[in-house]
């Protein structure tokens, strides 16, 4: 059996592959088969709480919960699995008091652990999505201005995490925690040029066939970016002292005037 799993990193164009892959799902399945995050909720939130407590007891829920979702694929299905869920490597940096995805190559040994058990002789093949330092930076912090309560700015958030924002290290350690299985990556800037996006990566490892790939419908990119000016009033909403539900509202009315 193969298995594609796109892990990470968030703000990396991950939603634009997931899309691309919610949309062409029906063409897809003709030749493989395709989890994100609905359908590994558990694993997910598991693997996040992993990152941030690093403790025997999310470990073990994080190895119970892949290898529920591991051992519910039928072996005898011909299809390659393309698994495609950031948060297989953690909660995004900035957040939880995270500053970085240290927990990443830990995590990606417990699923090469399980799969090993649970689908033997299966032959694994992990993506890793990434982006330039800068740019990732300000898109982590817009996302976190816009979904948390993040009060610190700019200077200070970049100060606090550019240390972090190169993922080659991380991508270091995670290659021989999975060896001998083998690890890919794809920078988002290397993307724009291609018809498909950053989907493209995925697809050059998923090895489609010829008329399969001709069929596949490019979809637009997600998450558009917000002007200087609201990312301002975000902040200034996120350290006001509005309760959370008026401050939640306050904050969708002003995302969807700027975006329309």
């Amino acid at each position: 059996m193969r298995l594609i799993l796109h892990a990470g990193f968030h703000k990396t164009g991950t939603s634009s592959i997931q899309n691309f892959l919610y949309q062409n799902k029906p063409t897809l399945s003709a030749e493989f088969r395709v989890l994100m995050r609905p359908k590994i909720k558990a694993l997910c939130d598991c693997a996040c709480g992993f990152s941030v407590n690093r403790n025997p007891l999310d470990q073990g829920l994080f190895l119970s919960e892949a290898a529920q979702a591991l051992s519910a694929l039928d072996p005898a299905d011909p299809r390659p699995v393309v698994i495609s869920a950031e948060d297989l490597s953690g909660h995004t940096p900035g957040r939880h008091r995270l500053l970085s995805y240290a927990a990443a190559p830990a995590l990606m040994q417990m699923l090469v652990q399980v799969a090993d058990e649970c689908l033997p002789g299966a032959e694994l093949t992990f993506l890793f999505t990434t982006r330039d330092p800068e740019s990732w930076l300000r898109s982590s912090y817009a996302q976190s201005l816009r979904a948390t309560r993040q009060r610190l700015g700019w200077a200070a958030y970049f100060a606090t995490l550019s240390p972090h924002a190169d993922f080659g290290p991380v991508l270091d350690e995670i290659q021989p925690a999975v060896a001998p299985h083998h690890v890919f990556t794809a920078a988002l800037e290397d993307s724009q040029t291609h018809p498909l996006g950053p989907a493209t990566a995925l697809l050059d490892l998923m090895q489609p066939s010829d008329a399969l790939r001709a069929a596949l419908v490019p979809v637009s990119p997600q998450n558009r970016k917000l002007p200087d000016p609201v990312l301002d009033a975000l902040l200034q909403l996120n350290r006001s002292d509005l309760p959370k539900d008026e401050m939640r509202c306050r904050k969708a009315d002003l995302i969807t005037q700027a975006l329309g």
